[in-house]
């Protein structure tokens, strides 16, 4: 009895871990959220000029997900899978809470896969500005994915 309260209390600690590192690999999030929080208008314009669409357009993705961040995911999702950007909202709205790396990989992107290594390092707005603290660079130095 004792080893299997030991098994499960592993399960749920690599879990819980698990689940750590998956939510910081969106860390850049938060930062690009308050930027669009702080600049509603700019956030718009920054999207209008990175994916070439119209304020329509933007206000419909704006208003149908919870954060300023997420129109972004739902539209560079939408760029790397191929897919329209309803189909992308779609897939956000009834899989919420499943995370970004699932919605991604629900779309074809693989995990491990250059696309989704570009989607945890962060956001290309603002002039390349990810808020990651790496350069636009292609250096080989240590942390650089593998092409």
């Amino acid at each position: 009895m004792m080893t299997i309260r030991r098994v499960l209390a592993g399960v749920v600690v690599v879990l819980l871990a698990a689940g750590a590192a998956l939510a910081g690999d969106f860390e850049w999030m938060k930062d690009l959220n308050i930027r669009a929080q702080a600049d509603p208008s700019g956030f718009k314009a920054s999207l209008a000029t990175r994916f070439k669409i119209g304020d329509t357009q933007i206000t419909a993705v704006l208003s149908n997900v919870e954060k300023p961040a997420d129109a972004y995911m739902v539209l560079r999702l939408g760029e790397m899978s191929g897919q329209p950007t309803d189909r992308v909202t779609e897939r956000y709205r009834s899989s919420k809470g499943q995370g970004w790396g699932n919605l991604a990989k629900s779309l074809g992107i693989k995990p491990g896969s250059k696309e989704f290594h570009a989607l945890k390092r962060g956001h290309d707005l603002y002039g390349g500005d990810s808020g990651t603290g790496r350069g636009k660079g292609k250096g080989k130095g240590k942390g650089r994915d593998k092409d």
